[in-house]
């Protein structure tokens, strides 16, 4: 076999450099500013909602979300999101913290409306929860989630797939959730706010064929 020279070797990690970064333009980035009514707000005001440098950060009160104003079906959505650590808060195990993720939202909005939902309560991150006569048969892996878990106050990254009905998570680059037979297996894309302060960021989507 003739040895691969160095130039060679060069040429096809551009190559590669260029096919990820091709793959990784694909995504579009979900916040544009710092208005909040770029999204859809249900229940929620300024004084629940904020952005700032790309940060959205929701007080946990009163309880609704903000959602995108367009409907996905099959995609790749990834963002980040942290817990506000409370001061004196010695175990995460304690921490009340909770939030989630609504997907394939159907109309009429209001808390909560028909979808599914993928927690961020603290301690159940990932559990999929079939809302207002939803339907997914689905498994979450608590174990998986006790591995990924980062403490309260730092931040997480989750990336959900969602392609013809059939919904996964992971957490921190970990599956926690995995579930078919979504009903319904389209709509919007909704962010909780429900008790504790909480932050996200990243928010960016890739639509699949």
């Amino acid at each position: 076999m003739r040895p691969t020279t160095p130039r060679l070797t060069i040429a096809l990690l551009a190559a590669l450099c260029l096919v990820v970064r091709a793959a990784d333009d694909d995504f579009q980035p979900l916040i544009r500013g710092d208005d909040p009514n770029q999204f859809q707000l249900v229940q929620i005001g300024p004084e629940t909602i904020t952005i700032k440098d790309g940060v959205i950060r929701l007080s946990g009160k009163p309880n609704g979300y903000f959602a995108t104003k367009d409907s996905y079906k099959n995609y790749v959505l990834q963002f980040e999101w942290m817990y506000e650590r409370p001061e004196g808060l010695e175990s995460d195990e304690a921490f009340r913290g909770n939030s989630g993720l609504l997907v394939h939202i159907q109309p009429p909005h209001k808390v909560w409306p028909k979808s599914i939902e993928l927690q961020l309560m603290n301690r159940q991150v990932g559990r999929n929860i079939p809302i207002g006569g939803a339907k997914l048969v689905g498994k979450w892996d608590q174990e998986a989630y006790k591995r990924a878990i980062k403490p309260v106050g730092e931040w997480n990254r989750e990336e959900v797939t969602s392609k013809d009905g059939t919904l996964t998570c992971t957490l921190n680059g970990v599956e926690v959730t995995r579930g078919t037979g979504a009903e319904p297996s389209e709509g919007q894309i909704g962010w909780q706010s429900e008790g504790a302060p909480i932050r996200f960021r990243n928010l960016r989507i890739k639509v699949l064929d």
